[in-house]
């Protein structure tokens, strides 16, 4: 929707709405420009001050001197602020003011008074609730009527006693300015509300970038450079027995290591641009490198997948791959990649070398962050599927350590 240009800013002006109807800290709400509605008054203050007749210090002049003040300061009261005046002040106040009107018609020679009971009864449709808004213009019908029913005499009041029915009218258009101002009120709390979700749901897409982010540079680096570490402080613990053989066997393990680290690199940075990756091509490359080329079975039709789902498909693996590598160095690793007609199952599993823990032994003994099975079992959920990870405990692979990932399609 287009966007409202409010008004210059006028203190002394009646606000659109109060803090009850929207709320504190709600936009303000458009209104008529406070400047006609001075104009207005000042224009009905002037006029009655050189017609409204006979003014004086003394008997009847004082009488209508007192009301046209009176009703002079009722009309000014217009712009009061809504949230300063309660509604029985308001009430009251307005009730006066009528009276006050119909009196001035009833004690002055002009019929200029009339004036004040007009523009209070529109002001009475703006400022109360539409109940008491049109029992309160229609008392003031009833009172200028039969003011001027009863005046004292022919000639005294030009106006007849049916135009006095017609004070109250006003009201109707106060009553429709009221619901308008509410309605673009509400129309301008809706957008604001809309544009507060709109950034509350942009910092959470960031907040949830941030975590993705935040996985794949774990999964690029934790996991790389505690290796490269490994390799590195094994060389320089050789160095010291003199045996080259197994010190160049860690420097090439640990240039290795670098070489897998770029991969890595460059596939995170496939992932952060959402380019799409060839899943079965890119496991496959990933398992040679690791060195299990013959580790992946392939199950079912294959199909093209999301770029989400082949992104954190390819994170769970490496993820898996790297675990196995750490905790069982030189056991078998097994692939699976099943693709069904409902969802897509990824299984890594590997057992542990001969004479040595397997990766189920080793993954409580508090090596590691803990952080990869997080990263894996957060990016399963963002894909709405089940990770499911630990030592196999039945079947021909019983012992082995087994991650399996399924997710919905």
């Amino acid at each position: 929707m287009p966007y409202l240009q409010p008004v210059p800013a006028d203190h002394s002006a009646p606000p659109p709405a109060t803090d009850t109807e929207r709320g504190t800290g709600a936009p303000p709400v458009p209104v008529q420009d406070p400047r006609v509605q001075w104009v207005a008054t000042l224009a009905v203050i002037v006029a009655g001050a050189l017609t409204i007749r006979p003014m004086g210090l003394s008997g009847r002049g004082l009488a209508v001197t007192a009301l046209f003040v009176v009703n002079a300061a009722s009309l000014l009261a217009r712009r009061l602020p809504e949230r300063r005046v309660p509604p029985r002040v308001a009430l009251v106040w307005l009730t006066l003011g009528i009276v006050a009107a119909a009196a001035l018609i009833g004690v002055s020679s002009s019929g200029t008074g009339y004036l004040f009971a007009f523009f209070l009864a529109g002001h009475i449709g703006y400022r109360l609730e539409t109940r008491p808004a049109l029992v309160l213009a229609g008392t003031c019908s009833l009172l200028c009527a039969a003011v001027l029913y009863l005046s004292p005499g022919p000639g005294e009041h030009p106006l007849a006693w049916t135009f006095g029915l017609t004070a109250g009218v006003p009201v109707v258009s106060g009553i429709v300015n009221r619901t308008h101002r509410r309605a673009v009120g509400a129309a301008i709390e809706a957008a604001a509300s809309a544009e507060r979700a709109a950034r509350a749901e942009a910092r959470t897409a960031v907040l949830s970038e941030r975590g993705r982010i935040a996985r794949d540079v774990h999964d690029v680096l934790a996991h790389s450079l505690a290796g490269i570490n490994m390799q590195l402080e094994l060389a320089d613990a050789l160095i010291a027995t003199g045996d080259m053989d197994k010190v160049r066997e860690a420097h090439d393990k640990a240039h290795d290591l670098v070489k897998e680290s770029l991969k890595q690199a460059q596939w995170t940075v496939h992932a952060l641009r959402e380019d799409t990756l060839p899943l079965l091509e890119s496991l496959t490359a990933m398992l040679t490198s690791s060195g299990h080329p013959d580790a992946l079975t392939v199950t079912g039709t294959v199909r093209e997948l999301p770029a989400q789902a082949v992104q954190n498909l390819l994170r769970i693996a490496q993820e898996a791959l790297t675990n196995a590598a750490r905790y069982a160095p030189g056991g078998a690793v097994e692939v699976e990649l099943a693709f069904a007609a409902a969802s897509i199952t990824l299984r890594v599993g590997n057992r542990p070398a001969t004479g040595k823990a397997g990766a189920g032994a080793r993954s409580d003994t508090g090596a590691g962050s803990g952080m990869g099975l997080i990263g894996m079992r957060e990016r399963v959920a963002l894909l709405g599927g089940t990770l499911t990870a630990g030592p196999v405990t039945e079947g021909p692979h019983r012992g082995d350590w087994q991650v399996e990932a399924v997710i919905p399609q």
